[in-house]
């Protein structure tokens, strides 16, 4: 598939098909990787990280934040 480069503005770029996005599910504004490898420019969907429970719970030192937040009175039918 060929596409033409175009001006955005102060830069470059290509539309990409929809078709492909869906296909690949990606979504605008999602972050890709762009490599240069050559002659060539390769653009591919970042692998998403796996985290860990350990990881995820590192900065978290027991705080009790409960006070932070506003516990008002149930709203509707909200039951607390």
């Amino acid at each position: 598939m060929e596409a033409r480069i175009q001006k955005w503005g102060n830069s470059d770029g290509i539309r990409i098909p929809s078709s492909i996005l869906k296909s690949l599910n990606i979504k605008t504004n999602d972050i890709l990787n762009i490599e240069q490898e050559e002659d060539k420019i390769i653009i591919s969907v970042p692998k998403k990280k796996k985290i860990s429970l350990e990881e995820r719970f590192k900065n978290y030192h027991g705080d009790n934040l409960a006070k932070d937040f506003s516990w008002d009175d149930p709203k509707g039918r909200e039951i607390w």
